[in-house]
């Protein structure tokens, strides 16, 4: 069972298979280290431990980049502990951090705090003040601490490198279904469902408007997807639409509605979770009420296509 630590609670122990990251995503590059992670830790009998960090460093250390994640807090410690790690230790990431250097943070806590026989590091893993720390570093203090180095190679995917910057730009672009292919899951948002302006209703197609959980959250580009909706234990097929609305001028912000089939209950102020699994267009304006929901009907067609496919 995984256990989730701050630094005051962990208990020191040299038998320790750990690795360190951001871990956004949590996509295969990520579960190729995980996996090696806790295969080493079995066949060792050591405990397996997940370095992270909150909030991410980045976002401190260039503060005016704005940086959207592919998962949430909560969401990044679900999927990884999916992998079976013993412990994940969530370290405050905050500009006096951020000037630790390399030499410093392997001494001061992964030495003197957790304990060390092995380290799990990815094929670009860089740390401490000035990212000084690369597989060159780590394997000097490996041979001054005595503890091993196991490097994981890159992930590729149709010859590219899987990576979270990878996933951010194919979402932002709405490719969907090559961040599928990099995460080996659907994208997903999760968020509480608020009152909207019933347009939806009165077109007849009701939609759930939804208030994303995390604003730090990544968002796939606008426009018309097919997905697959969870609320409580159910799991229903669905359309839906990210965008302004320009049919009806009405928007600055971007809305989140999705029109789920099939449903009739009432779900204000519940919390539901929406995977992508195909992008169907762009979002578009219409010149009529008319042309619009003929083109919902077309949108829900091709909808029940993808869906059933996956489902088939």
């Amino acid at each position: 069972m995984s256990v989730e630590l701050n630094l005051s609670e962990i208990t020191r122990n040299d038998n320790t298979i750990i690795t360190v990251g951001s871990f956004d995503g949590v996509h295969v590059g990520h579960v190729k280290i995980l996996s090696t992670l806790v295969n080493n830790a079995k066949a060792k009998n050591c405990r397996s431990i997940v370095l992270t960090f909150e909030p991410h460093p980045r976002k401190v250390i260039s503060q005016n980049y704005s940086l959207k994640l592919l998962t949430s807090l909560e969401e990044k410690k679900e999927l990884i502990y999916k992998h079976g790690v013993d412990e994940i230790l969530i370290l405050p990431f905050t500009h006096e951090f951020s000037q630790m250097s390399s030499d410093d943070f392997f001494k001061n806590i992964i030495i003197d705090k957790i304990g060390i026989k092995e380290i799990i590091l990815g094929y670009d893993h860089h740390f401490g003040k000035g990212r000084d720390g690369d597989e060159s570093k780590v394997r000097q203090l490996g041979s001054l601490y005595n503890f091993e180095v196991t490097l994981v190679p890159e992930v590729k995917y149709d010859d590219l490198t899987v990576s979270s910057s990878v996933i951010r730009r194919e979402l932002q672009h709405g490719k969907i279904k090559s961040a599928a292919c990099y995460l080996n899951r659907f994208y997903s948002i999760t968020g509480r469902v608020i009152e909207g302006d019933k347009r939806g209703r009165l077109l007849g197609f009701p939609t759930a408007n939804i208030q994303i959980s995390d604003d730090d959250k990544m968002v796939p580009a606008n426009g018309v997807y097919a997905v697959k909706v969870f609320t409580g234990n159910e799991e229903y097929s669905g359309v839906m639409n990210i965008g302004n609305r320009p049919t009806f001028q009405d928007s600055e912000s971007i809305i989140f509605e999705v029109h789920i089939f099939d449903f009739s209950e009432n779900i204000y102020d519940k919390e539901i979770k929406v995977e992508f699994v195909d992008r169907i267009r762009d979002e578009q304006k219409f010149n009529s009420k008319e042309e619009l929901i003929e083109q919902i009907n077309r949108d829900k067609a091709v909808a029940l296509q993808i869906l059933k496919q996956i489902n088939n």
